[in-house]
């Protein structure tokens, strides 16, 4: 899945979310409170207003909702700038009913955060930085230009001109700080829901590969026994069939191709089997398997086991998950992406954790981004002119929090570091100066034989279709 596949996941495209029925909901709630409002005023308070204006004002927002309710059908989803012209409406005439009833003088002036609210949780940059300065503007022209409010006595109701200096402060305030706030959090949300569902989309890919060469792997098994005879059989033709060259050349072109049909098999079936053996892997086998897409990119890659004592010299067998090989996978791709000639891959044991490290001899993780790695979305180590250097793995960015999202999953923790820094505590060698990466699992998370969840002993399962 491409960069622009998820890019269309995101950001504005997000405004597509919102069913134009929610807003005509809330749409109708402010009709209903400003009209409830000023009834209120006028038959509670005694307050003299400019009722047809206001009720003018009303109606044309009742007016819009009811031709959006006609035109457009029930899931109708609306469009950046069709959600940009609904709040903006929303706004201009919430301000103009405050300008009918006391400008900042009328409390419900604090109802104007919520168009930008809106605007910042579901619009692009662009468009809430439009409605916020637009909000700002109106505020501030309410100050010197508004009808005041009065009572039946003549008297008006006007706050001190410092009381409504400091109002008119906490509404830009307010303004700038909540419509920032809710486009931060909103853009936390996209980009985490937007990693997650590549990270399930990586997983999935994973599992349904593993899946398929179960399959394979299964008809090859169930083929062996009469491509054998096949061969066997024709083998026999051949030399039974010296006088007639014609039939002998046929015989020895089935024999051709059954070894043909036994390597095709072969070759597909590799990636995996649904059998009880296979679902535990030794640890250094499971490595070589997530590691094998990068050995023909030109990098030295080199293992090396390490176990604890002597007591642990038997290397563990582990769960053959694809949440492991496919994380894995993606920091050995980092690793040799970024790497100027070696990628070293460390595997360490003992009776209660398992550790994988990976290093590389590059420049490693920028030192002020290392408290961030593994965040989605982030920038590459390399710039735009490094690209080249990356043939065939030009990705989304996603690759360190694909890895730690899936590893995470099966119980691992994962350490970032720079290996110029931790060499002494992680005896690294000095040609080890590059990015490192530490995984490291409680033994019982993955171990297949005697971990909490061990690989059933007994006879394999049929598959079922």
């Amino acid at each position: 899945m491409s960069e622009t596949t998820f890019g269309l996941m995101g950001g504005q495209e997000r405004s597509h979310w919102i069913r134009l029925r929610t807003l005509i909901v809330l749409r109708w709630v402010a009709i209903i409170g400003q009209a409830t409002a000023i009834i209120a005023a006028q038959t509670q308070y005694n307050l003299q207003l400019s009722v047809l204006p206001c009720y003018f004002a009303i109606g044309v927002s009742a007016l819009a909702n009811l031709v959006a309710l006609i035109v457009f059908p029930e899931n109708k989803r609306l469009s950046e700038f069709q959600n940009f012209l609904m709040v903006l409406f929303d706004l201009l005439q919430l301000c103009f009913l405050l300008y009918m009833t006391g400008g900042l003088n009328n409390p419900f002036a604090l109802l104007v955060l919520g168009p930008v609210t809106i605007s910042a949780t579901v619009m692009g940059l662009r468009s809430t930085l439009i409605i916020g300065a637009s909000a700002i503007f109106l505020v501030s022209l309410l100050v010197p230009l508004h009808i005041p409010l009065e009572t039946a006595e003549g008297t008006i109701l006007r706050m001190p001109s410092l009381f409504v200096f400091g109002h008119w402060c906490a509404l830009v305030i307010a303004i700038l700080f909540i419509g920032a706030y809710s486009y931060r959090i909103s853009a936390e949300i996209r980009s985490m829901s937007d990693a997650l569902a590549a990270t399930q989309f990586a997983l999935s890919r994973e599992q349904k590969l593993t899946d398929l060469g179960g399959v394979v792997a299964a008809a090859a098994h169930e083929l062996g026994t009469p491509l054998a005879t096949i061969k066997l059989t024709s083998s026999e033709l051949i030399e039974e069939l010296d006088e007639l060259p014609e039939l002998q050349e046929d015989a020895r072109l089935i024999r051709e191709q059954a070894d043909r049909c036994r390597d095709i098999l072969r070759s597909m079936g590799r990636t995996g089997n649904d059998d009880l053996h296979l679902r535990q892997t030794p640890l250094s086998a499971l490595m070589h398997e997530a590691a094998e897409p990068h050995f023909d990119r030109g990098k030295d890659i080199r293992f090396s086991e390490h176990p604890a004592d002597e007591d642990a010299l038997h290397q563990p067998s582990i769960l053959r998950k694809p949440e492991i090989i496919h994380g894995l996978r993606n920091l050995v791709q980092n690793a040799v992406d970024f790497a100027q000639t070696t990628v070293w891959i460390e595997l360490h044991w003992s009776a209660d954790h398992i550790t994988v490290r990976i290093c590389d001899d590059g420049n490693g993780f920028p030192g002020h981004l290392l408290g961030r790695l593994g965040d989605p979305f982030m920038r590459r180590r390399s710039t735009h002119s490094d690209r080249s250097k990356r043939p065939g793995y030009e990705g989304m960015g996603l690759g360190l929090f694909i890895a730690k999202t899936l590893l995470e999953r099966t119980g691992a923790r994962l350490e970032f570091a720079n290996a110029r820094d931790v060499r002494i505590s992680h005896n690294l060698a000095p040609s080890q100066n590059g990015a490192l990466v530490v995984v490291t699992w409680p033994r019982r998370k993955i171990d297949a034989i005697s971990g909490d969840t061990p690989v059933p002993a007994g006879k394999n399962v049929p598959l079922q279709f």
